[in-house]
């Protein structure tokens, strides 16, 4: 598969530091039999989830943000995989396999692009390439009706991830018309004008396209949601919002209840998960802001959220562990570890 690196067992427990008198999820945590059979390999898999890295930054460079959402990817597996097997989490419900690298084609827009203009319009081309090489991975994992955890990467993966998945879901018989649901917690509603492809309208072109049926964004901040994405919200029946300000600020909803309102929302079908970790106050993202949900809100929503609703996938996305301004916080990856292993346990009842 293009621009696709899968793992095997050597991979994973390079990364994973052994301890005697332990067990660590890396040790227990599946890979693929044989990636040259992938159809047949998931199917051999008694793995609920299959677990997919997009390190990449193109996206977010296309909707002029700061680059650096491409590191995030190995400094979460890191922490995740040695995460302690136990009766919380024991680690054979997942299935590791692989990551996404489009680092050559970054590359070579840098290096050839003539000037900004230039540069933008090649970065929104190469989403183009990205939206196929992700939904043809989401579509294959989801007709054998396991649930991707992805991580990115910027929040252009939302479209793919949402397309991907409503038609694997439709071939797999799961649903009558390849169509689901989103939950997005996020800063931003990412529901821009089709300009062309980047991180900022990956629900615009999934609604557009028909594989996006009902979304509904909790923790939106007021300060940054455009005039003109915000009336395509309100006059569309099919999409609803809860601000950050109407549960911090005003106090209409507690977040709980923010959380319940979007899953009773989108509860007629299967629901793609969606977390941006720019939400995160003083979290590393391409839009970190010093204003926002704590790490907490985000464990709670990813807790709630799928144990509330019928789930399609969880995509994590925005974060990052250095950008390309200089800013650096290690920790992003260990909050993901944190949030994924919710998300399993919910999902697993635990």
């Amino acid at each position: 598969m293009t621009h696709f690196r899968f793992y095997n067992k050597k991979d994973i427990l390079s990364l994973t530091r052994i301890r005697r008198f332990e067990t660590k999820l890396g040790e227990r945590i599946q890979v693929l039999a044989d990636p040259s059979r992938l159809e047949q390999s998931l199917l051999q898999s008694d793995a609920a989830f299959v677990l997919i890295g997009i390190p990449e930054d193109i996206g977010v460079k296309a909707n002029m943000g700061v680059g650096g959402t491409d590191s995030a990817w190995m400094p979460f597996l890191q922490s995740f995989l040695n995460i302690q097997s136990n009766d919380f989490l024991e680690g054979t419900e997942l299935l590791l396999l692989g990551h996404f690298d489009f680092s050559d084609m970054a590359r070579l827009i840098d290096q050839n692009a003539q000037d900004q203009d230039e540069k933008l319009e090649a970065y929104r081309h190469a989403v183009n390439t990205i939206d196929e090489a992700v939904e043809q991975l989401i579509h294959i994992v989801t007709q054998n009706k396991k649930i991707p955890i992805v991580i990115g990467g910027g929040h252009n993966n939302s479209y793919p991830c949402i397309k991907g998945a409503a038609k694997g879901f439709y071939k797999a018989g799961v649903l009558p018309i390849a169509q689901i649901n989103a939950i997005n917690l996020d800063a931003h509603a990412d529901f821009r004008p089709m300009e062309g492809r980047h991180s900022g309208n990956g629900f615009s072109y999934a609604e557009a396209d028909g594989y996006l049926e009902k979304y509904c964004v909790i923790g939106l901040h007021e300060n940054y949601l455009p005039q003109n994405v915000w009336v395509d919200m309100v006059n569309n029946p099919f999409i609803d919002c809860i601000t950050y300000e109407d549960i911090f600020l005003h106090e209409k909803r507690n977040f709980v209840q923010a959380i319940a309102h979007a899953t009773d929302f989108t509860d007629d079908t299967l629901c793609g998960l969606e977390l941006d970790l720019d939400c995160i106050r003083n979290t590393l993202s391409s839009a970190a802001s010093p204003v926002g949900l704590t790490a907490n809100h985000a464990r709670q929503f990813i807790t709630y959220a799928a144990a509330g609703n019928k789930i399609a996938y969880l995509h994590i996305c925005e974060g990052a562990t250095r950008l390309s301004d200089g800013r650096e916080d290690p920790a992003t990856g260990k909050l993901i570890g944190y949030l994924v292993s919710d998300f399993v346990k919910a999902m697993s009842g635990e």
